[in-house]
């Protein structure tokens, strides 16, 4: 289904220059809470305030409305909406390259740990679409923040991944056991990997030559 309005062409345009109810319960562990040196609590701070997106993640509006056609045709059975659809991608996708993720592992791990269900709540009380548990706005942003709003929880979702994923010097198997609250375990990072390589590989992902 082609997605045109108005709005959606400019965030469209935004993607292209940037470089861009029930409670569920959710399958996923739990972050740990850690003690943050000075500096690292005021890094992640500034990371979860409002910025811009650090580089170019389409080369055109057309490459931009083309991973947005193919990504909400892939999610169409999870999330009927296809405004919401759209708003959830475009989010993804800008938050997830601000933060200097790929995507489609996004995709891969929202899917792991909610399902793509915005209410979804783990038995740890991680909450919302990437599971962030409640304690990380008050270490790092502030406690009236609703970690069910859609750009909340990707932005501290995809920032403590990121911090993480500099933690373990971009080993993202074990970043991927920190955000799960199972480090060295092997099932939630293979989980993850699986979901994006069946669901969520980019459709602009260049076919493997057979040698």
């Amino acid at each position: 289904m082609k997605l045109k309005t108005l709005n959606r062409s400019s965030l469209l345009l935004s993607l292209a220059a940037v470089g861009l109810c029930l409670s569920f319960s959710a399958q996923a562990g739990a972050q740990k809470e850690e003690q943050l040196s000075a500096s690292v609590r005021a890094m992640l701070h500034r990371a979860v305030s409002d910025q811009a997106a650090p580089k170019l993640a389409f080369a055109s509006q057309q490459e931009a409305q083309a991973w947005l056609d193919e990504m909400s045709r892939r999610l169409e059975k999870r999330m009927p909406d296809a405004n919401y659809r759209f708003d959830f991608l475009s989010t993804v996708h800008y938050e997830a390259t601000r933060a200097g993720l790929d995507p489609h592992m996004v995709l891969g791990l929202i899917e792991v740990e909610s399902r793509f269900k915005k209410y979804a709540v783990s038995k740890a009380g991680a909450r919302g679409y990437m599971q962030v548990m409640p304690f990380w706005t008050k270490a790092i942003g502030t406690r009236d923040q609703n970690l069910f709003h859609l750009r909340t929880n990707l932005r501290y979702g995809c920032t403590i991944l990121r911090h993480y994923l500099d933690i373990e010097k971009g080993n993202l198997y074990r970043a991927l056991g920190r955000y799960n609250g199972s480090l060295g375990k092997s099932k939630y990072p293979n989980l993850v990997k699986s979901a994006w390589q069946k669901h969520w590989q980019s459709p602009f992902s260049t076919p493997r030559q057979e040698g």
